[in-house]
């Protein structure tokens, strides 16, 4: 097993990069990749959960909050194409994504809350090693289709007072999604801690199989040390009762009256005027977002223009 610690989500990813580019070449369904298996990352402030832009990685941060927001309340709906329409190549011919997390933890079988589960489990005995959210389904997945899920699961382990969350990966793209994973599992790590009124503990990452495809190796190569990942706001105020209609509101863009979800809904709103071709004012709006986000948001907008070859304009 190769182990991996680190503070920050910057710490994890650069440190990652360099060892998994030393990786074995193998080639699942002729896609040539560099691979590492047996790997666990370890974050321990996972509030430090946003990768911060670098010149060689810059993450589309409306599409982490849009995909954990999407996720946390168990939808599968389309919309989450207009935050990153790669993701239609992997839905059906119905353009519905059949390996959608969410369903799968807030509605397993068409009526089984994982989330609420894990609450009622940890509640009623806080020792319990029961507390368990299951994604992969062999009977859907095992037989293949263009979405089998990447992550088998979560786990959640209270001891004393700290609360700690496990995520096992099948399989994790170093470059594309490793950091959007992290994103929404560390977010659902502090929203059960708060819950229960549990301290925010260790989150680890086992992956069986985390590579980095070729084509990714060039940019991979100019991955250098990233300055320290800031810490996000709080979601820890979140009551449980109403955090389907909090989500939703998030997801419109409306601000709820909590610091952490108002800068969330903030970056929503802001990209829905820039997919409204409302460029000017999404980054004006960009600009009055604080913290990792307002920093990840602007980044994206400028990554964006340089790739359509709009000149950047700086004060």
């Amino acid at each position: 097993m190769t182990t991996i610690s680190g503070d920050t989500i910057a710490d994890l990813f650069t440190d990652a990069v360099k060892i998994t580019m030393r990786g074995k070449k193998v080639s699942p369904r002729g896609m040539a990749t560099r691979e590492l298996l047996d790997v666990r990352l370890l974050l321990h402030e996972p509030r430090a959960r946003l990768l911060p832009p670098s010149p060689a990685r810059v993450l589309n941060t409306a599409f982490a909050v849009a995909e954990c927001v999407w996720i946390l309340s168990g939808s599968n709906a389309p919309w989450i194409y207009d935050y990153n329409s790669r993701l239609r190549q992997f839905a059906e011919d119905d353009g519905i994504l059949r390996g959608a997390y969410g369903p799968r933890m807030r509605r397993w079988d068409g009526h089984v809350d994982q989330l609420a589960q894990v609450l009622a489990t940890l509640r009623g005995d806080p020792d319990s090693r029961r507390a368990v959210i299951q994604l992969y389904d062999p009977a859907r997945d095992a037989g293949g289709h263009r979405d089998v899920p990447c992550t088998l699961g979560y786990r959640f382990h209270l001891r004393g007072t700290r609360l700690d969350m496990v995520t096992t990966m099948r399989s994790n793209d170093l470059w594309l999604g490793l950091p959007y994973d992290m994103f929404t599992a560390t977010v659902l790590h502090e929203l059960v801690a708060g819950w229960l009124g549990a301290e925010l503990g260790t989150y680890r990452h086992h992956v069986d199989s985390l590579h980095l495809y070729e084509h990714d190796m060039e940019k991979a190569a100019a991955v250098a040390p990233a300055g320290p990942a800031a810490v996000m706001e709080s979601l820890v105020a979140t009551s449980w009762e109403g955090f389907g209609e909090l989500l939703t509101a998030v997801q419109t863009g409306l601000p709820v009256g909590h610091a952490g979800w108002d800068g969330m809904a903030a970056v929503l709103a802001s990209y829905h005027k820039w997919k409204n071709g409302d460029r000017d004012q999404a980054a004006q709006a960009a600009e009055a977002i604080d913290g990792p986000l307002g920093e990840g948001l602007r980044a994206w907008y400028t990554h964006l223009r340089a790739r359509a070859g709009v000149p950047v304009v700086t004060a």
